[in-house]
């Protein structure tokens, strides 16, 4: 396609999306159950067509010299569309935030003044390798009554495919428009670059993958974006800490999974406590080949265990089997270190001093903020959203991660009974 072709075609799928979402927004829940159930079905009895396709990707990907992860990340196993089944089913059991009313209440005037909740309208996903998340990422704005526009990466391109085809059938078997959910039909960069800059037919845009992806699009973007660049999350052990809790906390945030973006990536400890606390830490972490990088107080308790930190350290998200540490002064220096190096992601403080956890609570402005928990709690699921399609670090509209509440606005609603303002 040329530039032409691929913007008429993404303006196409933008008309075609905000027709549907006025037909979803009119739905009811029980129709957008039906349609998640009949979906669900729908991939049940799809599972060669699903294999198929997805055998046609990992193979390309071969050819391609795609990474070991990379295509492990691609392979849609049984257990996966297993998953992608169960998901589609559980968010059909969660209550339907559209249409809530809240805090009414009557004016001196005599008229009642509310909110409803109601769907953003039309939201553009973009992606990178995961075809189950073409399922997820469906299931979740037709819950919350929005139409969307799908923008899988190319290495995943039949599997992402095929997976619509199952989605389309669901909807209209359901009743709902089929447009309600589109994946774009073409592995042309260009199709992003207009899928960003349609604020006439797309409300908001969540990107999931990459930092380079997400920076390019928040840059590009003149629709609003939902993002995280990055999980810098840090721990802050505390002197009033106790040593059993700080030691499970830290080990779990750390290397219960290293490849998250809430997990454990710079560890604040309090100066006196240090030389009891690392040198066990330490022992623990090396169990677990976990590479350790300290200032330089740090490196004098632990010595040959751990290698001087660089100043690019404090600002790295490892991803990986990688630590920093820095020993503090006090707890206005930890925060002080969260202040200019955090990612504003996810924080936790290790004390048993209430005052200074409120204190923590207050002034550190991450978008998750905990005490005496681990950093890898910080999840849609462990937060009892039943599910997430990303985590905000940004300020407005959503922040932290970002389920079905998340996928929808408030508006204002009056009521009168001829009420004349006077």
């Amino acid at each position: 396609m040329t530039i032409n072709d691929v913007t008429a075609y993404m303006g196409t799928l933008g008309k075609n999306a905000r027709i549907a979402s006025r037909a979803l927004a009119a739905s009811n829940s029980g129709q957008k159950n039906q349609a998640l159930n009949d979906i669900a079905d729908t991939l049940d009895a799809a599972r060669p067509a699903l294999e198929e396709a997805n055998q046609k990707d990992l193979l390309a990907g071969k050819e391609k010299g795609l990474s070991d992860a990379l295509l492990d990340r691609l392979e849609l196993t049984r257990d996966r569309i297993d998953s992608m089944i169960e998901g589609l089913r559980q968010i059909a059991a969660l209550p339907d935030p559209v249409g809530e009313i809240f805090d009414m209440s009557y004016r001196p005037s005599g008229i009642q003044v509310g909110r409803m909740r109601v769907p953003l309208g039309v939201v553009g996903i973009i992606y990178e390798s995961r075809p189950n998340v073409t399922a997820d990422a469906a299931a979740l704005c037709l819950k919350s009554g929005n139409a969307t526009v799908l923008r899988g990466g190319s290495e995943a391109f039949h599997s992402n495919q095929a997976i619509a085809a199952c989605i389309k059938q669901g909807l209209e078997k359901a009743g709902l428009p089929g447009e309600a959910v589109q994946v774009v039909e073409t592995t042309d960069r260009d199709a992003v670059g207009a899928m960003i800059t349609m604020p006439e037919y797309i409300d908001v845009i969540i990107p999931r993958g990459g930092k380079g992806l997400i920076e390019r699009i928040s840059a590009d973007a003149r629709v609003p974006v939902i993002k995280h660049l990055d999980g810098i999350c840090h721990v802050y052990v505390d002197d009033e800490a106790d040593p059993q809790k700080a030691f499970d906390v830290t080990l779990n945030a750390k290397t219960q999974r290293y490849g998250t973006c809430n997990t454990l990536e710079t560890l604040l400890v309090h100066d006196t406590i240090a030389e009891d606390f690392l040198p066990r830490m330490a022992k623990a972490f090396a169990d677990k080949s976990v590479e350790l990088r300290g200032c330089e107080k740090t490196c004098s308790i632990l010595k040959e265990g751990c290698i001087a930190a660089t100043a690019e350290d404090w600002d790295t998200e490892y991803l990986a089997p990688i630590l920093s540490i820095r020993v503090v002064d006090d707890m206005q220096q930890a925060m002080d270190h969260i202040e200019a190096h955090s990612s504003r992601h996810t924080e936790s403080i290790i004390t048993e001093n209430i005052s200074k956890a409120r204190r923590f609570l207050q002034e550190v402005d991450s978008s998750s903020v905990m005490v005496n928990a681990s950093t890898r709690f910080a999840d849609g699921f462990e937060y009892g959203l039943g599910a997430e399609i990303g985590i905000s670090t940004d300020k407005f509209h959503a922040r932290g991660p970002v389920g079905l509440e998340g996928l929808t606005s408030v508006k204002f609603i009056v009521l009168g009974d001829g009420h004349v303002r006077s």
